[in-house]
């Protein structure tokens, strides 16, 4: 019986030791992500601000036009880019935030079996 709740003791200790270093991935990851957003969003507006004073200062309206719908693929494609980036970065947070359950689950998988 002692040796069982000291097993139970120990798994408790490591998954409490798993959680804390998962929160620490997640939160290091996130915080990645956050910048890369701020980034992504500061040069957004001086893309957009750069298109604008292009258009405004166009000699026609067809060149305006011509202007824009440049700005609007180059927008369309940033952000296309930037959402596949950010799909890869979320994926990768999971990952780092499950690594230090995975030998925790594993070796409980193990002693439960027994």
């Amino acid at each position: 019986m002692m040796k069982s709740f000291e097993n139970m003791q120990s798994f408790g200790k490591d998954g409490m030791e798993a959680y804390v270093a998962s929160a620490t991935a997640m939160t290091k990851g996130l915080q990645t992500i956050a910048g890369e957003m701020a980034e992504f969003s500061r040069k957004s507006f001086e893309t957009g601000t750069a298109a604008v004073e292009k258009t405004i200062s166009a000699k026609s309206i067809d060149k305006a036009l011509e202007v824009q719908q440049g700005a609007a693929k180059e927008a369309s494609e940033a952000y296309m880019a930037e959402m596949t980036k950010l799909g890869e970065l979320y994926t990768n947070v999971a990952k780092e935030a499950y690594k230090p359950f995975e030998a925790s689950v594993a070796q409980f998988t193990k002693a439960a079996g027994k």
